[in-house]
């Protein structure tokens, strides 16, 4: 067991309170602008100020910014901040998998509702959920093909950099699956004899490079791969904007709309030819599920996945700050203290 220290919230949503942190500063603000513009309509300020020898004007100032600390020291300690204390080193039998997510602007056609890409990063989340003892990463590929996340036994970190996924991330567009297989073939643990198993999500239109090749040199180290077809046989348009009301499509020179199909032959014969199932995905489901049951059927070898055992609060420490601001902010008058205001330390002697 190796001592290590890891921080999380354990309520995380709660932060979102802090969001409240600069209206309150703006209400301030207005409030002090709407006293000072009230004293003028009196006279002078100076003036004015020399009737009302007990107000302060820095001390609603500093009572403002200690319930201001206490709130967010209180929003600190809701989100149940906690450190972790003992990472354990633990042997799971269990499969590496690498998933290659085609994200060009064809994977934007919505034949599969809300389209290919959206559908295809929901089957992925999915699968990630059901994920225990495995590894899993993460590449995108359009015209070249991107680690997006190493291999990892960190789901959460594989969801998140998940959701932010598009086509925008990659430059240059096309479908370059042999490529992504090259390159998922190199993102693999060097040192590990567990199965590995490549799933390949992509409409296969406009394909690069060797996919065929590049199967094949998977299939020769003993790593599977499997495709995932993301369209139907009708094919759909590609949308410009696919959240915009009106919808506008992409069109070709001579300024027809381009309707991207599906090339389910290609995407057949690469799983072939990396010894590997072929599924389509439609409206009912995408198919993941069915792939995964192939992946399980894998021989599975121990691999070594770290995991903290123990976490420790610590919302004890800003749930105290929060309460002595508090407390801090209640002994403070908003005027002057008469009494103290009596003492003259620093006065000449007359």
């Amino acid at each position: 067991m190796v001592e290590q220290g890891i921080f999380r919230f354990q309520q995380p949503e709660v932060l979102y309170a802090l969001l409240g942190v600069p209206v309150l500063l703006v209400v301030f603000w207005l409030s002090r602008w709407s006293q000072q513009k009230k004293v003028k309509k009196y006279g002078d300020p100076h003036l004015v100020e020399g009737l009302m020898p007990e107000r302060s004007l820095s001390r609603p100032a500093w009572k403002f910014f200690l319930v201001l600390l206490a709130w967010i020291s209180g929003v600190f300690a809701l989100a149940r901040p906690q450190f972790g204390s003992k990472l354990e080193e633990v042997k799971r039998k269990g499969v590496e998998i690498i998933i290659a997510l085609d994200v060009s602007n064809s994977m934007l056609a919505q034949d599969i509702e809300p389209s290919r890409l959206e559908r295809a990063k929901q089957a992925i989340s999915r699968l990630v959920d059901q994920l225990e003892d495995d590894k899993v990463g993460l590449i995108v590929f359009a015209g070249d093909a991107y680690i997006q996340v190493p291999i990892t036994d960190d789901y959460l970190a594989v969801k998140m950099f998940l959701s932010g996924v598009g086509p925008e991330m990659v430059p240059r567009q096309g479908t370059a699956i042999g490529p992504a297989i090259d390159l998922a073939l190199k993102s693999f643990s060097p040192v590990s004899d567990a199965g590995k198993a490549i799933i390949i999500i992509t409409d296969g239109e406009n394909h690069e490079g060797d996919a065929l090749g590049a199967a094949e040199k998977a299939a020769e180290k003993n790593i599977v791969v499997h495709t995932l077809g993301m369209g139907l046989e009708r094919g759909a348009p590609i949308p410009m904007d696919p959240g915009a009301q009106v919808k506008t499509y992409r069109k070709d020179r001579e300024g027809n709309v381009v309707i991207s199909k599906l090339d389910e032959a290609l995407l057949s014969r690469v799983a072939a030819a990396g010894k590997g199932k072929y599924v389509r995905a439609n409206n009912i489901r995408v198919g993941l599920d069915v792939l995964m049951e192939e992946i399980r059927n894998m021989e599975q070898t121990e691999m070594e996945m770290r995991k903290f055992s123990e976490y420790e609060e610590r919302f004890q420490y800003l749930a105290g700050l929060s309460l002595f601001l508090l407390l801090l902010d209640f002994v403070i008058l908003e005027r002057k203290n008469r009494w103290l205001s009596k003492i003259r330390l620093f006065d000449e002697e007359t």
